[in-house]
């Protein structure tokens, strides 16, 4: 009934569950002080005592009362302490495992999975640790105690009411594996509804273009459908289950009282020890009804607390401390494979010198952007390795290794900030100069001032400018960054002809003193290159300059004349 796993994250904060169970421990006592209380005052009023001897059931159920009230009063800011800890330990550590992952990406985590789990995975799991661990521990000690209590004044009934109570956790168990698959299925069907739907927002534009807003409406309703269904599933599941959990408190204590009354009447058993006992009789199970209620809650939270640890087990990229020292980078013998099975890399070796422009090219698929992936320490090679002035990028710090290193892609993220703060996030120093020198070399000076300067504020995905504005903000950003070693992966692909002209002129200027490596499907713009890699299927079939491959007559030259066709082609 408790995952080790999921009581493995909550650390120290282990602490405020046994707080919590010691706290409601002590309000039990009270509770039953106050019944023994209630029972003193009918006895003495039976017996007719003094009304003075009422004085004593009256100050014991008064302190009972005050005992019981400020225990409740602490556990449940002690349960809100937990749960406040556990939420702030969770996220802080989804986060840094997050960052720690990097580039690298969670596998099997959709955006919207990744969202939902960070946020209302890690609030199911506050009800888990809050709620759920400290009623376990107290439904386990609870009965007991009463035993311990109840087994001197009638033997018989304590242990009937005993043997009741493991009833319950029977019942629990016997749906806890069915349980476990209705939840596990809950949050699948949960994160994929949310997946469906962030698609469809993201993507509303195309839907609409292509009139397929319809269909994929229907989409979304079968998976909202699908959602209901489960939810349905797991509503009448709690329903169930409370429903037999009732059947079993209720019967228990039904058992019990019968036998107390039995006992007054025929085992001599005093009566107001009988009222006692059936007055008791509901404690015996009122711990452990309320912790079969809580395991609904449990089981949700720890399907949500399984892939919370799926993602902070995660291995992390391998990195290590040393300084970089040297800019050239080499792959050597480089072999790579997403499944461990079919390898899109096969020893695939290059060097990109310290200064200088070096082009990745080849037909889609043909693997030059997961060469990308390996530079920037997204992946790690299956054989071979990549070293970075002569050391291996396993030993290198990573901090060390992007200080030094810009990656632009055709999808680079622009912030919902201003067009400042997003140069800042890349140089804290840059000044409006720099700024604006950097808009220069990517076309997009003129547009920044006529529409708001350096203030004008990107919206959320970078709406309010365009695909290609987007892509020479980034191009921009980065060029502010003033890094050693730029890598630029297609950074030109949706931008009109004149500014794509202007930003290779700009990247060809900046690898006279910087590391430059270009991957581009249009080979017009890496023709000034000092040194193109041709690949194919995953291999480096050419090497060398523009000249030199194009005299070579392969590959590169059959690839280059064909799109040179029809580019010429498109222009008559």
């Amino acid at each position: 009934m408790i995952d080790k796993e999921l009581f493995k994250l909550i650390g120290k904060n282990k602490k405020y569950i046994f707080i919590s169970v010691a706290l409601q421990v002590l309000g039990l006592l009270a509770n039953v002080g106050i019944t023994a209380s209630i029972c003193w005052a009918i006895y003495l009023v039976i017996t007719k005592a003094e009304p003075l001897t009422y004085l004593y059931p009256a100050i014991c159920a008064v302190v009972g009362i005050a005992v019981r009230y400020t225990m409740t009063r602490l556990n449940g800011d002690i349960k809100d302490v937990l749960g406040r800890k556990v939420k702030k330990d969770l996220r802080e550590r989804t986060y840094n495992k997050i960052v720690r992952l990097g580039v690298k990406s969670t596998d099997g985590m959709s955006m919207a999975g990744l969202t939902q789990v960070s946020m209302e995975g890690v609030e199911q799991l506050d009800l888990y640790y809050s709620s759920y661990l400290p009623q376990f521990f107290f439904a386990m000690l609870a009965p007991i105690i009463l035993f311990i209590i109840c087994v001197w004044i009638d033997w018989r009934t304590a242990l009937v009411l005993l043997a009741c109570v493991p009833l319950i956790p029977v019942s629990i168990i016997a749906v806890s594996k069915y349980a476990k698959k209705i939840f596990a299925k809950y949050w699948g069907k949960y994160t994929s509804m949310g997946d469906k739907f962030l698609d469809s927002v993201q993507g509303l534009k195309e839907l609409k273009i292509f009139r397929a807003d319809e269909a994929q409406h229907g989409k979304m309703n079968e998976s909202a459908e699908e959602f209901r269904k489960i939810t349905m599933k797991v509503l009448v599941m709690q329903l169930a289950s409370t429903t037999i959990m009732d059947l079993v408190a209720y019967g228990g204590a039904g058992a019990g009282i019968a036998l107390s009354v039995c006992g007054a009447a025929f085992w001599g058993l005093p009566p107001i020890y009988a009222l006692f006992m059936c007055l008791v009789a509901v404690e015996f199970f009122l711990p452990l009804r309320a912790f079969g209620s809580a395991f609904h809650i449990a089981m949700n939270g720890a399907s949500a607390g399984k892939k919370i640890i799926s993602l902070l087990n995660t291995p992390d990229p391998v990195w290590g401390s040393e300084e970089v020292s040297g800019k050239t980078i080499a792959l050597n013998g480089v072999t790579f494979s997403y499944d461990g099975e079919r390898d899109v890399l096969k020893n695939v070796s290059m060097t990109i010198p310290e200064k200088g422009m070096t082009a990745i090219v080849g037909e889609s698929g043909c693997g030059k952007s997961t060469v990308v992936n390996m530079l920037v320490g997204a992946f790690r090679p299956k054989s071979g390795d990549i070293t970075v002035g002569g050391v291996p990028l396993e030993r290198l710090s990573r901090e060390s290794y992007y200080s030094h290193l810009a990656a632009v892609s055709y999808n680079t993220y622009i912030f919902n900030e201003t067009v400042r703060k997003n140069f800042m996030l890349a140089n804290k120093s840059a000044t409006d100069e720099q700024i604006y020198s950097a808009l220069e070399k990517v076309n997009l000076a003129e547009f920044i001032r006529e529409n708001g300067g350096l203030d004008k504020v990107i919206t959320e995905d970078a709406n309010n400018i365009s695909g290609g504005q987007k892509q020479r903000l980034a191009l921009a950003v980065n060029l502010v960054a003033d890094k050693d070693i730029y890598v630029f992966d297609e950074a030109t692909s949706n931008i009109d002809g004149e500014s794509e002209t202007i930003i290779m002129r700009n990247i060809k200027a900046l690898s006279k003193d910087r590391s430059v490596i270009v991957i581009s499907h249009r080979l017009a713009n890496v023709v000034p290159a000092d040194n193109i890699y041709f690949m194919e299927n995953g291999e480096v079939k050419e090497s060398g300059a523009h000249t030199v491959l194009m005299s070579d007559k392969r590959g590169y030259e059959k690839l280059f004349t064909t799109q040179k066709q029809l580019e010429e082609g498109y222009a008559l």
